[in-house]
């Protein structure tokens, strides 16, 4: 199950927790940003998606997971939000040398000027957010 819905201001994204839904998640996030004319901060915005949406996937134990792009003030921010059945939510952690894994979150915090976690409202689950700045050369979409 793929749905999409863009504005010009807001962009949202629900799909299976699956491992072939990562790229899937990057790649409209990389062409939102584009119909925004914000293409510059594809590249981040892609890896620190992919990054979040990752982790939701392989440790939140959801069925589905979604994300949501919008602007304000200058900033990108992203959300990432499971349905976290899983009982923790993620923690950076330093990676050996060797490891295959557990750099994500260390590369979030690189790109974005800030990431956290909040809880659910109401029920299960987590959102997992990151803001990166605009480029000042590139116009933003107007947020309301």
């Amino acid at each position: 199950m793929l749905y999409a819905i863009s504005a010009r201001d807001t962009f949202r994204l629900r799909l299976p927790a699956q491992a072939s839904s990562v790229g899937v998640a990057r790649r409209q996030v990389r062409s939102a940003l584009g119909r925004w004319g914000l293409a510059g901060l594809g590249d981040d915005a892609g890896l620190v998606v992919s990054e979040l949406f990752t982790n939701a996937v392989v440790h939140s134990g959801s069925d589905n997971v979604a994300c949501l792009l919008w602007t304000a003030a200058g900033k990108l921010h992203i959300e990432v939000v499971d349905e976290g059945r899983a009982p923790a939510g993620p923690q950076a952690r330093t990676a050996a040398d060797g490891d295959e894994s557990g750099r994500g979150l260390a590369l979030v915090a690189h790109l974005a000027e800030g990431w956290g976690v909040r809880p659910p409202a109401h029920g299960t689950g987590r959102t997992v957010w990151a803001t990166l700045s605009c480029p000042r050369n590139e116009a933003l979409p107007h947020s309301g």
